[in-house]
């Protein structure tokens, strides 16, 4: 055999056998091509190195080496297929693993029940937890009650004389929920909650933002569809009876999903910013803007939405890079059109052969170019300055200006000006005195009257016009890939087009100077911290806000343009003095009659037809939704507002703007505290999108759904077909069984539970699904409860609560523990570290432990242990219940109820009972004992450890503990009892060291004070027993060898990605050290058969 066809067969490279497994999927096809890939590279390399000798190689020497290689490249496809098979297995089961679920059974709660009527309790719990069974009628009756008005604060008797409030973020009218909003009611409902049940006075009120853009275009299209009409056909007034009647039938939709969602607001100061009241905050705040000296008339490029027509803000606007020529979608054309080139095209000088060649990305704005700037100090062009040049199109005569903004390096250094629709041209026309035209219209198209074959044209087909046009003068010189910014209008999709527009705009900036200082001083504090640079950074550079919109729907302006008899000249003007704002028509009539010192018989007036932008009438929230600038109880109680939270992608659309205006109108910061939540992304961290796909309605999550019902709501979207099967196919691998029915409370904890502070928030359904699962704990720890306490309980108060045990003073101390962590973390907003704590005290503490060591004792007989445990048992579940409640309303309202009182207790509802505290439970803190129990649980954990080794899964061996120590000793007298039973012995002997052990025992070292000895004998079949392992270790130590295999494969280092390989080489650990285990246990039961024998 040749040195090549031996290289080839032991040097599989990287792209042959770990690419496929990994990069191209690990399913058959992968690794036979692979497999393949091998057999032809030895057939090539074979005959390029045979090719020397070949003439003297005999027939039989050939026939040998066929026979070898052949034989080798089975062996070969068979290891690889052995590799495949095994590492396909390990992955595909992970995979399945985390997506399959079972179908959980579900219970319906179907007593007669009217709405706000209080649900029977007296019924059994049902056999497990059902979200269905347990959500229902509850919030009807706590509406009803009025436990979530802060009248209810009265009749309280754990009252406080203090203060809480916040807004939700209004969601738009049009929209329905998604997990943003899903996080959002999750956060701020477990915080009005917990400061509810502290005693606070509490008001959170709900609102919902009238979405000036989005609702018009969902009613102009309702409208087109049912009645075939244009809204300028209907006329203005009709049109917005058609809109408020849209918003009659369907605009309460997003109100009922915040219900289904368990959010405690106040319902009967629910706040649309269209209402009566909320029309005249706007209004008012306009007016006194404008008296202040702080909204002005002008006339100046705007953002232009020629899809919407309409101005939109600058922070409507998305800049999309692009590196080079790409086609996009724009709003108005059927085809794809390209962005990203560089046109070159040349102007001649006046009276002279000379040509100045100019590049641009827009050639169709050339028609209304004005001048040609050049750098002072390009030497190219300094013989020009000031020279004219002349319009290919028009005759246009345009001059050649000097001007030191100019990148000389970029293009050709010649920059064509054209004010009337590029911001930069723009200041360099008013440095300069430039006549300003506009040559592309609202809609648009082209405007150019001088132009015939340009006007109406659209304004992306004018381009390749022009172009044409440039080429028949033989003035067009090329284009080129270009890397650009382009802004988009982020609510349409639209290219922003700037226009010269006469409009209303805010100066910001003594507004934005005060909410830097605000932060400064630390009066508003921002958290996570890290956003107080993006709000200095955003605020110093801000320009003034231009707040109209052109729309029916929406705050209409207070502003009047006015004439009289002579004003003829003067209303040519359209930002001159003939504005004026009032409150009223009547107010502003007799504004400009004092103004203009003529008699307001003589004056018409005329209003604005334009509304004002959505998200003035939204910067008002906190103050106007409490009755300002009326002089209101609710303004004086609960303004400024606690705490505002929300994403952190509103903080520029809202929240700036809430500061500033809340400054500049109230004198006072309408909040305090600013928290910013993390977004919500998919599993595998991906933005939410629907044609991804792995956009999660939280209703579905709470319901349950079918992977049939996700695609039939991919396809009632408007996704074209290529977009709905790559979402299709998304669905499919995400959620193969559709979505499980988790439930209200189990989402709400989930989305709690992540880490909100400046991480992404990658949520998987997993998550919820155990979150399912965990009150399903939650429910079964109750039913247990239930039957220890039985009918005659009755509980007695804390205080006289006898912890005679150690194991009740170590679950006592937990659970005060837990308490202490839940305040702390609610206070600094940490909900990570609050369910933790929850999570971990019921789950790890309580079940896991404290229910199965009292089982015994309930069981036992001993009337005063039995009745002291049905305290402590009582008190741990009641209280931890009120940790849970804040989070999980429904599940803890549902158990609660079926709990006897104490004495005393007058609550009607958990979600207004006493929030535990420390202080009521200091008796409770034994820090000793949770030191000393955590020896026991390292004694569990090794006994555990050592039946898994020997596979001991039913049998309830003798346990001995060797201590070096008497007080080690001592501490695990004191959890005799519940050292047996979480160690599932039969019986445990504990002894200090030196005395004499069984024969036959396993050993385990707790640490260096302690060891175990578990005995063996009796308890299982040793050669049956080392059969069983030496086959468990023949399969470790293939799969090991399997596993660094692969690291051998060549190319692994250097193009196998660092995360992978770190994976890997956690595997291969795992794997070498449970080899390691099972070699141990395997030597040491050799060891005992000898004994025996």
């Amino acid at each position: 055999m040749t040195l090549a066809c031996i290289s080839c067969r032991v040097a599989l490279s990287y792209q042959q056998l770990y690419l496929s497994p990994f990069a191209c999927g690990s399913g058959p096809n992968a690794l036979h091509w692979a497999a393949s890939s091998v057999t032809l590279n030895c057939r090539q390399q074979s005959t390029l190195a045979g090719g020397h000798n070949s003439e003297a190689s005999s027939s039989e020497s050939r026939s040998t080496w066929a026979k070898n290689k052949a034989e080798k490249e089975k062996r070969l496809r068979e290891k690889i297929s052995t590799i495949k098979a095994k590492t396909a297995a390990q992955e595909t089961t992970t995979e399945d693993e985390k997506k399959q679920w079972k179908q959980k059974e579900t219970f319906l709660y179907d007593l007669p029940t009217l709405p706000g009527e209080k649900k029977d309790t007296s019924m059994p719990l049902p056999q497990s937890y059902s979200p269905h069974y347990v959500e229902a009628c509850w919030y009807s009756w706590w509406q009803k009650q009025g436990f979530f008005k802060p009248e209810w604060h009265s009749k309280q008797p754990h009252a406080k004389v203090q203060f809480f409030s916040l807004c939700i973020p209004p969601p738009n009218v049009t929209g329905s929920l998604h997990l943003g909003h899903a996080l959002t009611v999750a956060i701020e409902d477990a915080l009005t909650r917990w400061k509810r049940m502290q005693g606070c006075k509490v008001l959170w009120v709900p609102g919902c933002d009238h979405a000036g853009i989005a609702t018009q275009a969902v009613v102009e299209r309702k409208l087109l569809k049912e009645r075939g009409l244009l809204r300028h056909e209907l006329g203005r007034e009709e049109f917005l009876q058609e809109v408020w009647r849209w918003k009659d039938e369907k605009g309460d939709e997003i109100y009922q999903q915040l219900k289904r969602l368990g959010a405690s607001l106040d319902w009967d100061r629910a706040c649309f910013t269209m209402d009566h009241g909320f029309s005249d905050a706007v209004t008012e705040a306009f007016v006194r803007l404008y008296d202040a000296g702080l909204i002005y008339r002008s006339r100046q490029l705007v953002n232009w939405s020629c899809a919407l027509k309409s101005t939109i803000s600058d922070i409507e606007v998305e800049s999309q890079s692009l590196s080079g020529r790409t086609y996009l979608s724009v709003p108005g054309y059927e085809e794809k059109l390209p962005f990203g080139e560089m046109i070159t095209f040349a102007y001649r000088v006046q009276d002279s052969g000379e040509e100045v060649d100019v590049a641009t990305t827009r050639p169709e704005t050339m028609v209304g170019d004005v001048a040609v700037a050049v750098h002072p100090d390009d030497q190219r062009y300094t013989h020009l300055h000031n020279k004219m040049l002349e319009h290919p199109f028009t005759g246009r005569l345009m001059p050649v200006l000097p001007e030191a903004s100019v990148d000389k390096d970029l293009g050709t250094g010649a920059v064509k000006v054209t004010p009337a629709h590029d911001y930069a041209d723009y200041e360099i026309g008013l440095k300069h005195k430039l006549p300003v035209m506009s040559v592309i219209g609202e809609d648009g198209t082209m405007t150019v009257e001088s132009i015939p074959w340009l006007k109406g044209l659209k304004r992306f087909h004018a381009r390749k016009k022009v172009i044409d046009a440039l080429k028949e003068k033989g003035l067009f010189r090329g284009s080129k890939d270009h890397s650009m910014v382009l802004p988009l209008c982020s609510r349409s999709g639209d290219v922003i087009e700037p226009l010269m527009k006469s409009q209303w705009f805010v100066n910001c900036q003594l507004m934005a100077e005060k909410a830097m200082e605000a932060v400064d001083t630390q009066h508003l504090q921002l958290l996570p911290k890290f956003y107080e640079k993006k709000w200095r950074n955003w605020l110093s550079q801000i320009s003034d806000w231009c707040i109209s919109r052109q729309l029916w729907w929406g705050h209409q302006i207070p502003a009047y343009k006015v004439s009289f008899p002579g004003s003829e000249d003067i209303e040519k003007s359209d930002s001159g003095s003939l504005w004026i704002v009032g409150r009223t028509q009547a107010e502003a009539r007799s504004r400009a009659a004092e103004t203009l010192k003529r008699r307001e018989e003589e004056l018409t007036l005329h209003r604005d037809p334009d509304v004002l932008d959505t998200w003035f009438s939204s910067g008002l929230f906190p103050f106007a939704m409490l009755g300002w600038p009326k002089e209101t109880a609710d303004l004086k109680d609960f303004y400024p507002n606690s705490i505002l939270e929300t994403g952190s992608d509103l903080i520029f659309f809202w929240v700036a703007r809430m500061v500033m205006l809340g400054q500049q109108l109230t004198g006072q910061l309408p909040f305090s505290q600013v928290y910013f939540h993390s977004m919500v992304r998919d599993a595998h961290g991906r933005k939410m999108s629907k044609s991804l796909g792995n956009v999660i309605d939280p209703l579905d999550v709470i319901s349950g759904i079918t992977l049939q019902r996700l695609h039939e709501k991919l396809q009632e979207g408007n996704l074209d077909p290529q977009e709905m099967l790559i979402a299709q196919e998304g669905q499919k691998k995400d959620f193969p069984m559709g979505i499980p029915e988790c439930g209200t409370d189990a989402l709400r904890f989930a989305l709690c539970s992540f880490s909100s502070q400046g991480e992404d928030i990658k949520l998987d359904i997993g998550a919820v699904l155990s979150t399912r699962h965990f009150c399903n704990k939650v429910w079964n720890a109750m039913k247990f409860t239930l039957a220890a306490l039985g009918e005659d309980f009755v509980p007695q108060p804390v205080e006289m609560l006898c912890l005679d045990s150690a194991i009740d003073r170590w679950i006592c101390s937990r659970l005060h523990h837990a308490v202490s962590v839940c305040n702390h973390g609610f206070q600094h907003y940490n909900f990570h570290a609050v369910t933790k704590a929850v999570h971990s005290f019921w789950l790890h503490s309580l079940c896991d432990v404290y229910l199965e060591c009292v089982k015994p004792v309930l069981q036992s007989g001993y009337v005063t242990r039995v009745r002291t445990t049905q305290q402590v048992l009582y008190s741990c579940i009641e209280t931890a219940l009120h940790l849970l409640s804040p989070f999980m309303p429904y599940l803890t309202e549902e158990l609660w109820q079926r709990l006897p009182r104490r004495t005393g207790e007058t609550a009607p509802s958990i979600c207004v009972a006493r929030f535990p505290s420390t202080e009521e439970l200091v008796s409770w803190h034994c820090p000793e004992e949770e030191v000393n129990f955590q020896l026991v649980q390292d004694v569990v954990h090794v006994v555990r450890s050592l039946r898994a080794d020997y596979q001991l899964t039913k049998a309830h061996p003798k346990l001995y503990i060797s201590c070096s120590q008497e007080s080690t000793c001592h501490i695990l007298e004191l959890y005799h009892d519940p050292l047996q039973v979480l160690s599932r012995s039969r019986s445990v002997r504990i002894f200090m060291s030196g005395e004499d052990v069984p024969n036959n025992c396993a050993v385990g070292i707790v640490n260096d004070q302690c060891q175990v000895y578990m005995a063996l004998e009796g308890q299982l079949d040793f050669q049956k027993e080392l059969c069983k392992l030496q086959s468990r270790l023949q399969k470790l130590e293939e799969q090991l060898a399997a596993a660094v295999y692969r690291t051998q494969v060549t190319g692994y280092d250097e193009r196998v990605p660092a995360a992978v390989q770190q994976e890997h080489s956690k595997k291969i650990l795992a794997l070498q050290t449970e080899v390691e285990k099972i070699k141990l246990v395997i030597s040491h039961m050799q060891q005992m058969v000898k004994n025996v024998t």
